[in-house]
């Protein structure tokens, strides 16, 4: 297959490039253009403006992966509107790229923060209300809206902004095409511990972790994985649809700092301080603006389970093959051996 990346030199991009590359040939979209093994070229956003239509200039896309986007600022130091003229803008402009070009497939990367910044519930799947809070969730689920608008998704009948449009109505001229938002939670790999990198520094530096009495559960993706599900995505006939993603398990904050500790060959101290006082110094710490407050607390013991049985059952398959405890193995060693391999 011809395919076109977006974002094709960031962290999943890369990884997409190892993954694919032997079986496919990959082109690039992005704001820098370097060479880069395994890419035949790498395309300026200028190049799909509509203004440069027909696209005799082009390859002939079989599939294209949309990928570019501003990531969530944990530091909250950026611009609302950056957020959106980058994860909405460029989504609207790439798929109207891909609904007038000769591509079958297109995977859009979205994230369950596009839907919910706490999960309500045992489990996050895909027919929860998207409530998202802040402008990187509230960009991304605008993106899916905008797909949502012009393809629909089901095969039954989607609801457009109070108009109810039949499949055969709306997608009788894209009827051979395919597509797929993708809702990954937490993404990391080697090179890349993601949303990890505050608990393995307090691991890395031997403080112990003083909320040992909480028993949360969180699920990860596996960079393995992920590029796992989009190989399917590309080779399998998929129904159109979203899909969350995350590894088979969730796992506890205290089952993580034992597979960091694990990977760096050091000893885990985990402190079980009474959960009423921590909760109770929180709210103190809200009262004086320190840095452990209420909201830091929950964030940090909440829930966050994502259920990935809807791509799963789509993909044929019982069971991811990376282990979540696996995958987090082989990040943290990255770190510990300096390999990204």
């Amino acid at each position: 297959m011809n395919i076109l990346i977006t974002g094709i030199h960031g962290f999943v991009g890369s990884n997409l490039v190892a993954a694919l590359c032997e079986h496919h040939t990959l082109y690039g979209l992005d704001i820098i253009f370097p060479e880069k093994k395994g890419v035949v070229r790498t395309f300026s956003w200028g190049d799909i403006e509509t203004t440069s239509f027909p696209m005799q200039c082009l390859p002939r896309f079989d599939a294209i992966i949309h990928l570019a986007g501003k990531a969530h600022d944990t530091k909250n130091q950026s611009a609302a509107q950056v957020y959106f003229d980058i994860n909405t803008g460029l989504t609207r402009k790439i798929f109207d790229f891909f609904l007038e070009s000769d591509a079958r497939k297109f995977i859009f990367f979205s994230s369950v923060k596009a839907v919910a910044d706490s999960v309500v519930g045992d489990v996050l799947r895909e027919d929860v209300l998207p409530t998202p809070v802040g402008p990187y969730g509230e960009s991304k689920i605008a993106a899916e809206d905008y797909i949502k608008e012009h393809f629909v998704l089901s095969d039954t009948f989607s609801v457009n902004k109070g108009k109810t449009f039949s499949f055969k109505e709306e997608n009788v001229r894209y009827s051979d095409k395919r597509v797929y938002i993708l809702r990954p939670c937490m993404i990391h790999g080697p090179g890349n511990k993601g949303n990890l990198n505050l608990l393995y520094n307090v691991v890395k530096k031997g403080i112990p972790w003083p909320l040992g009495d909480f028993e949360n559960k969180r699920s990860f993706t596996s960079i393995d994985n992920l590029c796992y599900v989009v190989e399917g995505l590309l080779t399998k006939d998929v129904a159109n649809g979203i899909y969350h993603m995350g590894d088979d398990e969730a796992l506890s904050t205290n089952e993580l700092i034992a597979l960091m500790c694990e990977a760096m060959g050091k000893e885990p101290h985990i402190w079980k301080m009474n959960r009423k006082m921590m909760e109770g110094c929180a709210g103190l710490g809200t009262l004086l603006h320190l840095p452990l407050n209420t909201e830091r607390l929950r964030k940090l013991t909440e829930n966050y389970v994502v259920s990935n049985e809807k791509i799963k059952s789509a993909l044929g398959i019982d069971r991811m093959p990376v282990r979540a405890a696996d995958g987090i193995m082989k990040t943290i060693r990255s770190f510990t051996t300096g390999s990204t391999e």
